[in-house]
């Protein structure tokens, strides 16, 4: 056993790969691309490192070819689930007391086969079973995945650092354990990475897991799981189940062994699993921990000096909008744009969405991949459908679905003359976003409409050449967003640079990507020992006058 005091590596941001024609990378993928497409896998349970046939079957569909089958996968029942708890339950302890540096290692390993031999892997099996183009699949399932492999090590090398004062003849630590019982992380469909670290942020700090990624999303979740079984996780600390949500919710939330909840998701399922927790709290042995990151109605904000940074305002609005098909947390789907822009910047904009081609991700050429499923498609374009109707609203471009072959979605521009038509306040989760013209002279008052106009915190930005406007918006908008950006699109956050979370209706704001989400995930001990313990009852200012 060594006692040297171990330094992890000091981690960078993982470069993104361009992929351009003729490069090595891109010939690698094409090759990945091509043999997983015509392979159909059937994906087990892991329960305590083995892997578990129920025979009940699920499918996995490519959303841009949704008659082509990429994966079976098997559901559990109540019974698999209660082992999977068990399982995560009596791998604990020997996981817990493993040496930090032990677990911080495979970590470390696994971010290095994601960064050589399983980058092609995880990057087209997240844009076949998730219709990412391969730059969006590249810096999701692959750099920032990789980061927070690297990153959460080196944050929770900090933290473990940080310990408190020592009194003389005393000695004070602080021993950041486990929390008691399991962590359940339930994943969305929309990030790899976030499926990647919702697990194995709370395992790095000792805990064990019950893993439930997004049904839509099991194709490369089930990769990633691979990839940690080959870096050396002992059997146990992460255990992959799916099958009925509400089974699975149902059962998890009334084990009294519930330790904390690490949940990426729709605002009103996590809303649910707080109340649900708050109905069971007589049956824990603890109060659980919960994580959440959920809806969002992002915004992208001009000022009227923003007419010099025109096109870079326009390219904002395109980009932010419509990669992955607008199905990012943080995706700009409303925008207020001052009357004395609008006809230049509408012309730019409308000229640049009309550009973006969609089709299937494995043709490079394309810009946009297909919405996730059919429920996804329904309810998007029921919004299309209002946007044709409603009063007071017009669609600048796109507004067509269809959803013969895959769920295509066109990246649709809509105008609103009411900022608060339910286009310009409810989540819509796709590539449409609507825009309000407002008074130059009327800057503060849209601030406060803006802040105040949907019950959602999450991302947002700011245009202006004016610093007077733009630490006004930054006041106004203080607690609007819980990533807010200048200048910038308010999507595409890098680990390490920008931690990621919001607050009101978007979740509690613990900031994947630093040491404020590691943090959660951890029980501290505080250890005082006294080198010189006293040995009278009495104090001085007992003694006689």
């Amino acid at each position: 056993m060594s006692h040297a005091s171990a330094r992890v590596p000091m981690p960078a941001n993982e470069p993104v790969l361009a992929y351009a024609p003729g490069s090595p990378e891109r010939t690698e993928l094409k090759k990945t691309l091509a043999r997983m497409a015509a392979e159909r896998i059937e994906i087990p349970l892991i329960i305590g490192g083995q892997p578990l046939h129920t025979g009940k079957l699920a499918e996995v569909r490519m959303p841009h070819d949704h008659g082509q089958v990429l994966a079976s996968f098997h559901q559990a029942e109540a019974p698999q689930l209660q082992a999977a708890i068990e399982a995560a339950l009596a791998a604990k302890p020997a996981w817990e007391a493993l040496d930090f540096t032990e677990r911080a290692a495979i970590f470390l390993r696994a971010a290095d086969l994601l960064a050589t031999r399983y980058r092609p892997i995880l990057n087209a099996s997240t844009m076949l079973g998730q219709s990412k183009t391969v730059h969006q699949a590249e810096i999701d399932a692959a750099c920032e995945l990789i980061d927070f492999l690297r990153f959460n090590v080196a944050f929770a090398e900090r933290l473990l650092a940080e310990q408190p004062n020592s009194a003389a003849l005393t000695w004070n630590q602080l021993d950041y354990r486990a929390l008691d019982g399991f962590v359940y992380a339930a994943t969305p469909f929309n990030f790899t990475s976030i499926a990647g670290n919702l697990p194995t942020s709370p395992a790095l700090m000792g805990n064990t897991v019950v893993f439930k990624p997004s049904p839509s999303a099991m194709f490369s979740n089930w990769y990633f799981v691979e990839l940690l079984r080959e870096a050396g996780l002992p059997s146990g600390v992460i255990n992959l189940v799916q099958g009925d949500p509400a089974m699975i919710t149902a059962q998890v939330l009334s084990h009294p062994d519930l330790g904390g909840v690490h949940f990426t998701g729709s605002t009103a399922v996590f809303k649910s699993i707080w109340r649900t927790v708050g109905e069971n709290m007589a049956k824990y042995h603890q109060y659980p921990r919960l994580v959440g990151e959920t809806g969002g109605k992002d915004f992208i904000f001009a000022h009227a000096s923003a007419g010099e940074e025109l096109e870079a305002l326009a390219v904002a609005m395109v980009r932010g909008a419509f990669e992955y098909q607008g199905q990012k947390c943080s995706a700009p789907s409303r925008a207020f744009i001052p009357a004395s822009l609008w006809p230049k910047l509408r012309e730019r904009v409308v000229a640049l969405t009309g550009t973006l081609k969609m089709g299937d991700v494995q043709d490079f050429r394309n810009f946009m991949g297909a919405v996730i499923h059919e429920a996804a498609f329904k309810k998007i374009s029921g919004y299309l459908e209002y946007a044709k109707n409603a009063a007071g609203v017009k669609i600048l471009t796109g507004g067509k679905a269809d959803g013969k072959r895959g769920w295509f979605i066109e990246p649709t521009v809509i105008q609103s003359e009411d900022p608060k038509n339910r286009l310009m306040c409810e989540e819509i989760f796709g590539p449409v976003i609507t825009v309000h013209v407002y008074p130059d002279a009327a800057y503060e008052d849209t601030l406060r409409l803006c802040d105040q106009s949907t019950p959602y915190a999450l991302t947002g930005s700011i245009f202006a050449r004016e610093r007077s406007a733009i630490a006004t918006a930054s006041q106004l908008l203080r607690h609007a967003a819980g990533n807010f950006y200048i200048n910038d699109k308010p999507t595409g956050a890098v680990v390490g640079q920008q931690p990621f979370g919001g607050s009101r209706a978007s979740g509690t704001n613990d900031k994947a990507g630093s040491f404020l989400n590691l943090v959660r995930w951890t029980s501290p001990r505080v250890i005082k020992e006294n080198f010189v313990p006293p040995t009278a009852v009495g104090y001085p200012f007992q003694g006689a006058e």
